[in-house]
């Protein structure tokens, strides 16, 4: 003890320093001097004790045989004075203690950024069940089976869930789970299936509602870091991270075959299950819904597509306020592009023009047969409004920036002439 009292106490005699270098080894306390001023109501009382002890160290052995009972009494005062020295470390701040334990591993700050929006935004991401009715082939009985899940996220405070339209199609009855695992009866308010959106409905309370933050994707920049959040195979509320691959990619909705345009590609993983699930900037704003991935086997394969938040809002407002999305139409069914190709021309091959349609209306023909039984070609949309059509994702993305009612003039090709052709667009039939 007297080499413990070396080291904090330069006026130790010079025995002692050897003493402690021979049998004390060396711990280096991670403490401040301002700590070490705390016990100072003891290192007195250890000091003088000790200084004592060494300075009479030559004259109490020559008196050895005389004063056993000295040197026993002095030896259990030293120890007191050790015991009280070690409690006041203890006790006078415990950090000194702590500085022979290995500290924790921290999170970094992108790490706690991440950790953040996970929790600040799982509350907003649902997952709902899409269940069919099904007959029992013995019983008779109808019974409601899940035909196939996905994800979805809360749109604002009043119940509006918005999600992929084929994660509903089907459907003969639909549940929305929350994240504290309430479950609610959802109904269909609306859905656009040339751009794979729906609107859902449930009865919640508004503070079990968390809506997401909506954000703009028009300023996305190649790069950018992006967050899904969703369900995939079935397991709830799955953070995956990434960025955004490409821009302005296009794929064609899984019911109509119409193409979705400006789509956001990301390697974030996007799996079966994800679909409906929100898409976050790093700011946990959303900026796209998960709806479809390219891979041979299913599973992702880092390259996943999203629908921009741009194009998802203009829809939900038209669902959550008419129920519907009013999409002009030409009215006329065409030929597959390859078909075209094959003719050696350029543009959209008419192949049904019902009388009763826009087009039949102002007079665009359609392919037909002859008395003989040969093929007549239909007119061949080659261009609208002066903007070129090669192909049928032409002609819709320029439908996609006119309004029911407009009126467009349609330059087709019939025969060997080209022809210009007012047009006046009307709804969808189903739509009107």
């Amino acid at each position: 003890m007297a080499a413990l009292a070396s080291t904090f106490f330069s006026s130790t005699p010079k025995a002692s320093r050897s003493f402690a270098a021979n049998s004390i080894p060396k711990f280096t306390l991670t403490k401040s001097l301002s700590q070490l001023n705390r016990t100072n109501f003891i290192a007195p009382i250890v000091a003088s004790a000790l200084r004592d002890k060494f300075v009479r160290s030559d004259f109490d052995s020559e008196l050895e045989s005389r004063s056993g009972l000295k040197k026993i009494v002095d030896s259990l005062f030293v120890l007191c004075a050790s015991v009280a020295l070690s409690a006041s470390l203890f006790v006078a701040d415990v950090d000194s203690a702590a500085a022979f334990v290995a500290s924790p591993r921290k999170l970094q700050s992108d790490e706690l950024a991440t950790v953040r929006l996970f929790q600040e935004n799982t509350p907003s991401v649902v997952y709902i069940t899409n269940l069919a009715s099904r007959q029992d082939a013995f019983t008779l009985d109808v019974l409601e089976v899940p035909q196939g899940s996905g994800s979805g996220f809360v749109w604002d405070t009043k119940g509006h869930i918005v999600t992929n339209f084929h994660v509903i199609r089907g459907a003969s009855d639909l549940k929305v789970t929350l994240a504290d695992q309430s479950t609610y009866d959802a109904k269909v308010v609306g859905f656009d299936q040339d751009k794979d959106v729906a609107v859902l409905s449930i009865d919640a309370p508004k503070d079990k509602l968390r809506p997401l933050p909506i954000g703009v994707s028009a300023d996305l920049l190649v790069g950018q870091k992006v967050f899904a959040i969703g369900n995939p195979f079935g397991l709830d509320h799955t953070l995956t991270t990434g960025v955004i691959s490409g821009l302005r990619r296009e794929i064609s909705s899984a019911a109509t075959g119409r193409p979705i345009q400006d789509v956001i590609q990301t390697d974030a993983a996007i799996n079966p299950g994800n679909s409906g699930g929100p898409l976050l900037d790093s700011s946990g704003s959303l900026i796209g819904i998960n709806t479809a991935i390219y891979s041979p086997s299913g599973a992702s394969s880092g390259v996943g597509f999203s629908i921009p938040v741009d194009t998802v809002s203009g829809i939900v407002d038209q669902l959550v306020k008419f129920g519907k999305v009013t999409r002009p139409i030409l009215g006329i069914k065409f030929a597959p592009d390859q078909s075209v190709e094959q003719l050696g021309v350029s543009g959209v091959l008419v192949l049904d023009a019902p009388a009763n349609g826009p087009a039949g209306k102002a007079g665009l023909q359609s392919t037909k047969r002859d008395a003989y039984g040969r093929l007549v070609l239909g007119d061949i949309i080659t261009s609208v409004n002066g903007t070129k059509v090669s192909n049928g994702s032409d002609l819709y993305r320029i439908l996609d920036q006119c309004k029911v009612g407009d009126n467009v003039i349609v330059e087709v090709l019939r025969g060997d002439k080209l022809e210009k052709i007012p047009v006046l667009l009307e709804p969808k039939p189903d739509e009107s």
